[in-house]
């Protein structure tokens, strides 16, 4: 970036961190919500590098259509990276120490002190819904569950839900860190913008080490994830990312399809969450947990309610 991009980009992240939208003084005559986020980059001037940084790099768009979109959104997932990052000092993301897993298990201990019932080893037999479509009740081992509301992922309602596209993921051992870096990293998130490698998806890379106490001081996982856009041959998706962790012990590749709801489950009391998309960041996924959380109860979630008094 030279020394003019600089100064203009500065002068767009200036604009995005004092953006307040409910305070008309810091929209500086534009309405994002009208304008789409191409002509705000037009506005400042900002060349074809730093709107792929602050497009994918910041806001975690994954791929340019968001360029034709209200330019809104775009600003307010920038202000949540700059928030993040303040908030963490030298990263805007977090992992839970010894890996995902530990969120399920975090929520199973929280839901438990709450009264929440647990039917561990049930294979769900059938999703029995009433004449109306409405959930009714689960079927497992000849017994049924009764509740007011289910909430599952796809693969418990196949006849409820639309395929969306494929996503090819490799997870991948090594006993080095990913070379090349800039900067010394042994735990690191990697977007490779689409636009750099001439596909439509962008590229996600996650690495981990033993700090993370996912595996073995002196080793590291590296997760890779993408769209299939080659169905023929989804490896090919993934080959910068792999040539970029090269030399691997061991890689483990595979391809899963993605699915998204037929209906929001309002009426039919079935909230069924999107598959996974391959963003190893899992935006997305809180996003769809939010999303899910307002359909369910009618109103959004409110992060105020977690304050303790004084913050």
């Amino acid at each position: 970036m030279g020394f003019f991009e600089k100064r203009k980009a500065a002068k767009l992240l200036d604009f995005i961190s004092k953006y307040d939208p409910k305070d008309p003084k810091t929209f500086k005559g534009y309405n994002l919500r009208t304008m789409t986020m191409d002509q705000l980059y037009k506005e400042f001037g900002i060349g074809t590098d730093t709107i792929t940084f602050v497009g994918h790099g910041m806001a975690l768009q994954t791929n340019d259509d968001y360029l034709r979109q209200p330019a809104y959104d775009t600003v307010m997932r920038c202000k949540l990276y700059e928030d993040s990052f303040n908030m963490y000092g030298r990263s805007p993301y977090v992992y839970p120490l010894y890996g995902s897993g530990e969120l399920p298990q975090a929520f199973s201990r929280l839901c438990a002190v709450y009264g929440g019932t647990y039917m561990l080893q049930t294979p769900v037999d059938k999703v029995n819904f009433d004449a109306n479509g409405v959930f009714e009740s689960i079927a497992s081992n000849g017994q049924k569950a009764k509740a007011k509301f289910v909430v599952g992922d796809p693969s418990y309602f196949p006849g409820r839900v639309r395929p969306v596209g494929k996503v090819i993921r490799c997870i991948a051992i090594m006993d080095h860190p990913i070379k090349g870096l800039k900067t010394d990293a042994n735990s690191c998130q990697i977007i490779i913008p689409q636009s750099e490698v001439n596909r439509k998806n962008d590229i996600y890379i996650l690495q981990l080490c033993g700090d993370n106490k996912v595996c073995p001081e002196g080793k590291y996982i590296a997760i890779i994830g993408t769209v299939v856009e080659n169905p023929s041959n989804p490896v090919a998706d993934i080959d910068v990312g792999l040539r970029l962790l090269s030399p691997t012990i061991e890689t483990f590749a595979s391809v899963s399809d993605m699915f998204v709801p037929t209906d929001d489950g309002v009426k039919s009391k079935c909230y069924i969450s999107n598959s996974y998309d391959p963003a190893t960041h899992f935006e997305s996924a809180a996003n769809n947990i939010l999303d899910l959380f307002q359909k369910i109860h009618g109103k959004p979630y409110s992060f105020e309610n977690l304050k303790k008094p004084g913050e």
